[in-house]
């Protein structure tokens, strides 16, 4: 026999427009009701169950529609307990409902109506005129300014104290009087002083291995970015400030005690600046940036070994801007130079055998003008960069000793051939004068 009464079941379809069930189907139905509403009973238990209740409540009978995925009962909750009233609509039949309030219409009319609210509306006015304020209702007054200019300002300021001080003459300090004790701010002047003080090699090689060392510097390391990112920026023409800025860099970078991670985006302009920038450096010598170019190469190989797990777009970013100012005939032979050893430290190898390789032929004809004319300025630099692009392609020939099981002949004309074919004639010339048939087979065999 079933709990459910058929009868609500033919009801329904009634109501519907069925107008007659055969008692089987009604049976059927009424069973199928049965089960599905004891589902529902037992998620809900589960969930007052879990919730530590013994009391079930609507909202763990709806989490239960939600996990038998059945669409919620629709209505609101109520922050007070319903009142059910009952009334009779036969023998044996009542009829529950929710009891409504009634409202009286003779104090709903006769109570006073709500204020008109204010139609909106937009109006301009200044703030200043040429630096000074106009005296109009929408401006702070003079008073109010005093007022403001009284209020202490920074961690621990009490207003309570100062407005019943009444004194006039608060001096506000900067905020970084707040953040660092006397202590660090007496030793951060003193070390940037130091690592730029020109004529005391001591003082500044103390000063560094005190910032390599020290591990109470954590409060400092924004301050010593900003200083290397402003040194940078207004020292282009200074190789010994530029070059000092680098090792301080390089301290912050080895100083195992400082987490500089969140960093890592302020420093590398600067030191990307050193790497490629166009003219660093005053001198008439044209290799002296050379030095400082190979600094900041090998800050960007170190940060880039440290973080690039925890940032992926780090080395294809760094080596992207390299790569450009690497190929760039507009930019000038350091800029050139920069790129390549800058491409090198970055990811080694396989940057030099995807990246390098790939563009030797084509780049060393910007290389042959200067390299033939003796005489000219560019001459030098030419060079380098000629140096620093074998230099790369060594690597290569390390990388492949391992996996080479016989020397080849370097001095075959169509060995000749092959490598002028990969790598150019002017660069193949060199790799041949160098005698060394490991390292021309890595580059045939790259």
């Amino acid at each position: 026999m079933a709990v459910w009464n058929p009868d609500n079941i033919k009801d329904v379809a009634e109501s519907i427009g069925i107008a007659s069930l055969n008692d089987d189907v009604l049976q059927a139905l009424s069973s199928d009701i049965e089960y599905r509403l004891s589902q529902v009973l037992e998620e809900a238990l589960k969930f007052m169950r879990h919730s530590k209740r013994m009391t079930l409540t609507t909202q763990d009978v709806a989490q239960a529609l939600r996990v038998l995925d059945i669409e919620p009962l629709y209505g609101y909750e109520s922050t007070r307990p319903l009142r059910f009233g009952e009334a009779s609509i036969g023998p044996g039949q009542p009829l529950f409902y929710v009891e409504d309030e009634e409202m009286d219409f003779e104090k709903l009319i006769n109570a006073p109506l709500p204020k008109v609210p204010r139609e909106i509306s937009l109006t301009a006015h200044w703030l200043a005129v040429e630096g000074v304020q106009p005296s109009i209702p929408q401006n702070p007054t003079p008073a109010d300014s005093r007022n403001q200019d009284l209020v202490p300002k920074g961690p621990g300021a009490n207003p309570t104290l100062a407005a019943t001080s009444g004194s006039d003459n608060v001096s506000v300090k900067p905020l970084v009087k707040h953040v660092l004790s006397k202590e660090l701010q007496l030793y951060f002047s003193n070390v940037c002083s130091a690592v730029l003080d020109e004529n005391n090699d001591e003082y500044r090689a103390a000063a560094l291995a005190s910032i390599r060392t020290d591990p109470g510097l954590h409060q400092l390391v924004p301050y010593f970015v900003n200083f290397v990112a402003e040194k940078v920026t207004h020292n282009l023409k200074d190789l010994f400030v530029l070059t000092q800025t680098m090792q301080l860099t390089s301290a912050l970078l080895e100083n195992k005690h400082l987490y500089v991670e969140p960093y890592i985006g302020p420093i590398i302009p600067p030191v990307l600046t050193c790497l490629v920038g166009r003219h660093l450096g005053s001198s008439s010598d044209p290799l002296s940036h050379h030095p400082l170019r190979n600094i900041a190469a090998a800050l960007l190989g170190s940060m880039c070994k440290k973080y690039a797990k925890s940032s992926h777009t780090l080395k294809p970013r760094l080596a992207r801007t390299c790569l450009k100012h690497f190929l760039d005939p507009t930019k000038p032979l350091g800029s050139n130079y920069g790129g390549i050893i800058g491409l090198q430290a970055i990811g080694g190898t396989e940057v030099v055998r995807a990246l390098i390789l790939p563009n030797v032929k084509e780049y060393e004809g910007l290389l042959r003008e200067p390299l033939e004319d003796e005489g000219s300025p560019k001459h030098a630099e030419a060079e380098a960069v000629l140096t620093a692009l074998i230099g790369a392609l060594q690597t290569l020939e390390d990388d492949a000793l391992p996996r080479m099981n016989g020397v080849a002949n370097g001095n075959g004309e169509g060995q000749r051939q092959r490598l002028e074919e990969k790598v150019g004639p002017l660069v193949a010339g060199r790799v041949l004068q160098m005698g060394r048939p490991q390292f021309v087979k890595a580059l045939l065999n790259a």
